[in-house]
């Protein structure tokens, strides 16, 4: 058996269903493989881990991606494997109606103070005609409780939420929640999980990554074709179901799982634009060696 250690990129929930297809039905074992699969302690755990050796696969969003490879960091995406929507979350009623409403206001995401969030909120604030003095958004850092956030007025913005799970969460727990999704104010659209990996590992032991693809498909499959049996297995290996919430979230992300695993060099090098135009990158490899399409396709 080839060993494999994965990380994700956040704590268990349905995104992350196919691996648990994977595992649980012995489909890792039929292709060789022994997948551990890795809860991170922080959302950005893994980068260091992988530059390290102690991790051979993790989960992430391609901006991430970008951004470490900006700072040195070999690392190479080759598989996408969930697209969704999302953006900048918000509770109708408090103000807020359209994008250039956020100048001045609290911006709750997990980077804070970093660049991230504010560079979102003022990218979209401009697309909307308005204008932004960075220094007037106030970073609010309460972790991946976005929800929360908002809902104990700690924040009046929350970036960045996926459609599929901080929407339908908060949608579900009373709140009359909306978003200004990214791609329709002048944010490339990163609300997306993809696979890296160290370019050792994937130059050393592509095969490996083959079949770990290949077992990620048919999960896929299975997801789309048959989503009872995969809601019902996922929440008896991880639990977190029961709840009118918890299927809807479930429900919400099953059409996120792409059968497309490729990416477009196109787009990193739109995205890699973006994070420098905002500052949030200012030197670093071009985007041109982000991605292989060549375990995708």
């Amino acid at each position: 058996m080839d060993k494999v250690r994965l990380a994700l990129e956040w704590f268990w929930n349905p995104d992350h269903v196919p691996l648990v297809l994977g595992r649980e039905l012995g489909w890792f074992a039929e292709v060789g493989l022994e997948v551990e699969i890795i809860e991170p302690t922080a959302h950005l755990d893994p980068i260091r881990d992988l530059v390290e050796g102690r991790l051979d696969v993790a989960i992430t969003e391609p901006i991430h991606l970008v951004q470490d490879r900006a700072k040195g960091h070999p690392i190479v995406g080759f598989t996408r494997l969930l697209h969704t929507n999302g953006g900048v979350m918000y509770l109708r009623g408090r103000g807020i109606t359209r994008p250039r409403d956020m100048a001045g206001k609290r911006i709750q995401y997990p980077g804070a103070p970093g660049p991230g969030g504010i560079a979102i909120v003022r990218t979209m604030i401009e697309a909307d005609g308005g204008t932004c003095d960075p220094a007037d958004l106030v970073p609010v850092n309460c972790g991946f409780s976005h929800t929360n956030a908002l809902a104990d007025d700690k924040a009046d913005v929350a970036t960045l939420a996926f459609y599929n799970f901080e929407v339908i969460e908060a949608r579900h727990r009373g709140f009359d929640a909306e978003y200004f999704a990214l791609k329709d104010w002048g944010v490339p659209d990163f609300c997306q999980l993809v696979l890296i990996a160290h370019e050792r590992f994937l130059a050393e032991r592509r095969d490996v990554a083959a079949r770990l693809v290949r077992v990620l498909r048919r999960g896929i499959d299975f997801i789309h074709e048959r989503p009872i049996e995969a809601r019902e297995l996922f929440e008896q290996r991880i639990g977190g179901g029961g709840d009118a919430m918890a299927t809807a979230i479930f429900a919400a992300t099953v059409p996120c799982f792409t059968r497309d695993f490729s990416m477009a060099r196109e787009y990193y090098e739109s995205l890699e634009d973006y994070c420098r135009r905002t500052g949030q990158i200012t030197e670093g490899s071009s985007a041109a060696g982000c991605w292989t399409n060549t375990i995708a396709f």
